[in-house]
């Protein structure tokens, strides 16, 4: 493992409650472990897990500081606090390895000032505008390969992350460094409105050149791709994790299906029709239904999946980028922080006001509503030649005004899906197949704008409780109810090993 990247958890309890867990200094055990998880409580619905270590509080560094120190850090933060905590097996790996766990994204090599990172191959992925990619595509005589040129500043290649003279190596899961230029050109054309290029910059052409390494798919990085796969931590409650998995042949995968509402599925952040790609780190693309079914019972009561929306599928299939590569640039030290890092990052300066009252601003909205008299109540608009899009003519009393939309909102994501760099024609057909009911999320200006210049990717992980405005019709309300009466009771679980509710020979659903 070349990194071990520990996980930045948010904690959030009312005033007279408990977080949840003991913090325990145990014999034979180093560091400060998490124990006794309360079911249900803070820590364990924040994705807290028994014999994890915490690192940090509240961003400071407190592995190695007496454990009485710690608890009292702890108890003195109030009714909010931020840890950064790693697994027992990555801790003891870490421990065993020498990792400077302050500074965790560093090898041991790099600790000791021996080595270096090695660097990495791009994945970039290009959506045609009405003013085309904005790069040109060159080469040389005598000079072996294709080399992106002409970059143009704010252009689709440019936000796709392509640089002048980065040289060209797969077109769309393609090896392309036999091909002429006019045979590249051509695969381009074909391949239509969407690209996806894996390049090398010369410093990590050079670098492997030397090594006589091949490059492929599986040297590069995603942190470009504007679309990812989702780690989702489930912790089964008293009726399962609830939600179906569900085989469908023509489909070609494993998804969920029926998330069940206030379930460890939706609080995990599943959605529906989410491809299940992984579990507990093992790829399960090419296993059967019930196998997979079995790894996820093994599981017990905590589970952890990989799962990836239809738009990431098509991305990464489009590249033939194998899934299970996002888990890798887990560690990678070069992404954007999270919200809660980015939170405490150090160059920026305090405000006056208090850090919880802060942290509580710079949220975005997660606002779902349910179209009456033929319209939602808002009008989508665009920069011509930005990226981005934001509402205004949002009519009182409407689903928008509603469910909390205001004049100028940025929209981020329709559905769980992030549109910031998508075209406003594709933002609209989003819209329209999401027929009567739409989930938006959305931030305001000032906030959308401090959360980039921190570096923060904004997502619905950035909500913490209440996350969300809904608004629903009456007859909805309606629905939602005979929807909830009709529900079967969950079966015991000698009952549940082996339901379906599957209607075709092509499809296999199993309630977990």
């Amino acid at each position: 493992m070349s990194g071990f990247r520990p996980k930045v958890i948010s904690l959030n309890k009312k005033p007279g409650q408990t977080f949840g867990f003991y913090l325990r200094s145990e014999h034979g055990e180093e560091g400060h472990l998490i124990r006794c998880l309360e079911m249900g409580g803070p820590a364990e619905l924040a994705g807290l897990k028994d014999g994890d270590r915490l690192l940090r509080v509240n961003g400071t560094f407190v592995d190695e500081m007496p454990h009485g120190e710690v608890v009292d850090m702890v108890t003195s933060s109030g009714t909010s606090v931020i840890f950064y905590v790693l697994d027992e097996e990555s801790y003891k790996q870490a421990k065993a390895q020498g990792v400077d766990l302050a500074n965790p994204q560093k090898t041991p090599a790099e600790n000791n000032k021996v080595g270096a990172a090695v660097p990495k191959a791009k994945l970039c992925y290009l959506v045609n505008s009405r003013s085309g990619f904005g790069f040109s595509l060159s080469s040389t005589e005598g000079n072996p390969g294709m080399f992106i040129k002409l970059v143009v500043p704010g252009s689709v290649a440019h936000n796709a992350g392509l640089s002048n003279d980065d040289r060209l190596v797969e077109l769309n899961g393609e090896n392309i460094e036999g091909l002429s230029h006019s045979q590249v050109v051509e695969k381009m054309k074909k391949a239509g409105s969407s690209l996806m290029f894996l390049v090398v910059d010369a410093k990590t052409d050079e670098y492997y050149k030397n090594k006589s390494k091949t490059i492929g798919v599986w040297l590069a990085s995603i942190k470009h791709l504007p679309h990812k796969p989702r780690v989702a931590d489930l912790s089964k409650g008293p009726t399962g994790f609830g939600f179906s998995l569900s085989y469908e042949q023509n489909k070609d995968g494993h998804f969920i299906k029926d998330i069940e509402i206030n379930s460890p599925a939706q609080s995990s952040g599943l959605k529906e029709m989410d491809r299940l790609v992984a579990v507990n780190g093992k790829e399960v693309d090419s296993w059967t239904h019930d196998q997979v079914v079995d790894l996820i019972r093994q599981s017990g009561q905590s589970c952890c999946f990989l799962v990836m929306d239809k738009f990431t599928d098509k991305m990464y299939k489009l590249g033939n980028v194998p899934p299970l590569l996002f888990l890798d640039t887990l560690n990678d030290p070069s992404l954007p922080p999270s919200y809660s890092e980015a939170l405490y990052l150090p160059t920026h300066a305090q405000p006056s006001t208090p850090e919880p009252e802060r942290r509580e601003e710079l949220k975005p909205k997660l606002c779902r509503m349910q179209k009456s008299s033929g319209s939602f109540g808002f009008h989508l608009n665009g920069i011509e030649g930005k990226d981005g899009h934001f509402l205004s003519e949002v009519v009182k009393d409407k689903a928008a005004y509603v469910a909390g939309i205001k004049d100028g909102d940025i929209l981020v994501e329709i559905n769980g899906i992030n549109v910031e760099k998508r075209s406003h024609d594709e933002v609209v057909e989003m819209i329209h197949l999401s027929g009567n009911s739409l989930e938006m999320l959305v931030a305001t200006k000032s906030v959308y704008n401090q959360l980039k210049a921190n570096g923060v990717n904004i997502t619905s992980q950035l909500l913490g409780e209440c996350p969300e405005v809904q608004v629903q019709s009456t007859e909805t309300n309606r629905d939602e109810r005979h929807k909830d009466n009709s529900r079967p009771e969950t079966p015991t679980e000698a009952a549940r090993e082996r339901t379906s509710s599957s209607s075709s020979e092509d499809s296999l659903d199993e309630k977990l």
